[in-house]
This record gives structure tokens, sequence and C-alpha cells, in this order.
């Protein structure tokens, strides 16, 4: 068993405030979404602001919403974002965010009970959009294995189109 769990990030720009008609979708989804991954297998914890999401946090300026949770692993994770009912959300995203062009997503492994900050993660973030995946932060496509492993980790998808479009 490894000491590490792994952190994600993932960012989104909304085409219009939280409150307006464009996104009343989206908000009242939320709620749904994040129930079920908080009862997802593998699911740890996830950064909450205000209310019972993190909307309310804009680290990134006032159209750019953040998730951060923790989960055990790769697997875990990726089952939750893939293959759950969290993919019919994704499908739509279109509706309520803009298409970023750098990368909006990190992941990275911390110590097990480490629930990291928003400075951390938007850190690991830039890093990841300065140098490219690492052991030190890396995609679903280019996943490195825990500091501790004593093997590879395999990608998590197969090809390069995200399941959810």
């Amino acid at each position: 068993m490894t000491a590490f769990q792994l952190a994600q990030i993932n960012i989104a720009a909304m085409k219009e405030p939280l409150d307006s008609p464009v996104m009343a979708d989206f908000v009242a989804n939320l709620d749904r979404i994040n129930e079920l991954a908080e009862q997802s297998p593998g699911f740890v914890w996830r950064l909450k602001g205000e209310g019972n999401d993190a909307t309310s946090l804009r680290p990134l300026g006032d159209n750019v919403i953040v998730n951060m949770s923790v989960w055990k692993g790769i697997e875990s994770l990726n089952a939750y974002v893939y293959r759950s009912a969290h993919t019919e959300i994704m499908r739509r995203r279109r509706e309520w965010f803009d298409r970023m062009y750098e990368m909006h997503m990190a992941l990275w492994w911390v110590h097990r009970g480490h629930h990291p900050t928003l400075e951390e993660a938007v850190g690991r973030l830039e890093h990841l959009r300065q140098y490219g995946p690492t052991g030190f932060v890396f995609t679903f496509r280019t996943a490195f294995p825990p500091p501790d492993a004593t093997t590879p980790v395999e990608s998590s998808l197969d090809s390069d189109q995200c399941p959810a479009t």
C-alpha cells in the first residue's frame, strides 16, 4: 500500500456569471454531482468554499471556477470522471464554459491525509503548463506512479479522445 493519494485540480472559464440563466442548469446539478463524487469508491476529500462546493473560490479570476479533490488513486478518479453520471455533465460543458486552450486539469501525489491548498494546486497547474507532465505533476494520459511505487502506472486513457465528447 502506498503512502500517497492522488490530488487533482481542474478549472473552467464560465461563459456567464454563476447566477445567470446560462449557468442555471450547471448550478442545479452541482449538489448531485458533488454527492456522486463523495459516494464514489476511492473518494477522499474535496475543496469547499462558502457553500457545499468551491464555486465561491476564484484564485484565477472572477470567471474561472475551480474544483479540487483527493482520491485513493488514478483508477478511482478516472472511474468517477469518465465512467459515472459525471460524464453526462461533461458532455454539456460547452453550454456553460469557454474552451480552454491551456492545460486545465492537473494531477499530483500527496501524502496520505494531506489536503492541498489552492495555492499549491494552482502552482502545480502552472508547473504543468510550463514544463509538461513530470513526476511532480501530470495528466491522465501521461500518468506517473506514486513516489513509493514499485511498478509503473499505465495511461488511464486509450486514446486522445475524451470519452465525454
